[in-house]
């Protein structure tokens, strides 16, 4: 290990083998062994640990709503013996998904109704997501689109190609695209340059981005090959799901450091998950892994209203709480924007402390994240040869609130 992998190692460890103790190490390190040996059924999982009550019931009703599936290398921290476990709670069913709440529905986000083309997301005017796949290496219990993934849910995903490539060629204002599903890095590295190659035929896509959880759950995927392919078809982003420090194992550092040694640029979308990363110090410790792993905390998710996620909310005050634990007292490059996916597709609407406390025509009164108060002129918006009323606005005046 170079002096740039020691920096902060000792808070990387890898928990392999784990519960597959015969695991040659060869087989350990291919991805498609992983795949082959996640665990995916009751009789599996109760070899491996003891279920709670509602764990077991949860995985009995999980192939009617999602299916569950563990990659061995995810499934290794889990604590066994601890029910509350933030790594458990993530991919292990709970009958309380069986439950859905008056406010929650199939399609949060509101994708359905924006898809011109099937599988082709267009519900921001420059930008796309492209569904190209509804299979993932593990099911997130909090799955946004848990109505298509996995192969169980309500509806089926029928992505169409051509259409949207078509689609994507016809409408010049789409500059960036979006990949997602499913996870787009499941599909071979010769199915994935073939996808990326259209695309970058296409003259105005500017960039192309891949969302990801698979460095996180299957980092074995993550070999020199790829990310060498990868590296062909840049400005290409990727955006990865981490919302627990326990998931930044020494393997995923070390995948995601072969992503940004290809030149990568790598973002973090977490979501705020009650019992998992819902306290300021859980959050602070995966913010600062995460720029260790060279990877930027990009958006912090309150958790869409997916059906049977009521027991994986918190209330937003929360989010607010943790983002106002971050601000002030790290570095700005670690602290995440909270955003709320507005129910229905309304898009992503930034969620943050109140910092303004007031703000008229002549001054902006602000407080600072230690509660400090002060105050900055306004500019007033008219020439010095004359003064046009057209060119004043009328700022309401927002209450003073007291500083958390």
């Amino acid at each position: 290990m170079d002096h740039n992998l020691a920096r902060g190692a000792a808070r990387f460890v890898s928990h392999a083998p784990g519960h597959w103790p015969t695991a040659p190490e060869k087989d350990w390190a291919d991805w498609h062994w992983q795949l082959r040996n996640r665990v995916i059924d009751l009789k599996e999982l109760e070899k491996r640990l003891h279920l709670s009550a509602e764990e077991r019931a949860g995985v009995l009703l999980a192939g009617n709503k999602l299916a569950m599936a563990i990659t061995p290398h995810f499934f290794n921290l889990i604590n066994t013996q601890d029910v509350a476990c933030p790594i458990r709670r993530q991919v292990i069913p709970r009958f309380e998904e069986g439950q859905t709440s008056v406010a929650e529905m199939a399609d949060p986000c509101g994708e359905d109704s924006h898809m011109p083309v099937p599988g082709l997301v267009h519900r921001y005017p420059d930008r796309v997501l492209f569904l190209v796949t509804d299979r993932c290496a593990a099911y997130c219990r909090y799955c946004t689109r848990s109505r298509v993934v996995s192969g169980v849910g309500e509806q089926e995903l029928h992505t169409d190609f051509e259409q949207a490539l078509a689609y994507l060629a016809e409408h010049r204002e789409v500059r960036d695209v979006l990949l997602s599903g499913g996870d787009a890095l499941l599909f071979s590295d010769e199915k994935l340059e073939q996808l990326l190659s259209r695309l970058r035929a296409i003259p105005h896509l500017e960039f192309l981005r891949i969302g990801t959880r698979i460095p996180i759950f299957l980092p074995q995927r993550i070999t020199p090959k790829l990310c060498a392919m990868l590296q062909k078809f840049h400005p290409l982003w990727m955006s990865v799901h981490v919302n627990h420090p326990k998931e930044l194992t020494l393997e995923v550092r070390e995948a995601l450091e072969r992503l940004a040694n290809h030149g990568i640029p790598l973002g973090n979308q977490s979501v705020l998950l009650a019992g998992v990363n819902d306290d300021v110090e859980v959050m602070r410790e995966l913010v600062h892994k995460l720029l260790l792993c060279r990877v930027r905390p990009y958006y912090l998710y309150q958790c869409d209203l997916i059906r049977g996620s009521n027991h994986l909310r918190v209330p937003v005050s929360k989010g607010i709480e943790i983002i106002e634990g971050l601000r002030g007292h790290t570095s700005g490059y670690a602290i995440p924007q909270y955003v709320i996916d507005a129910p229905g597709g309304g898009g992503k609407v930034p969620i943050n402390p109140e910092y303004v406390l007031l703000h008229n025509e002549e001054k902006v009164v602000i407080r600072n994240y230690e509660g400090r108060v002060f105050e900055y002129p306004e500019v007033t918006m008219s020439s010095p040869e004359k003064t046009d009323s057209s060119n004043h606005r009328e700022y309401p005046e927002l209450p003073i609130t007291k500083p958390v």
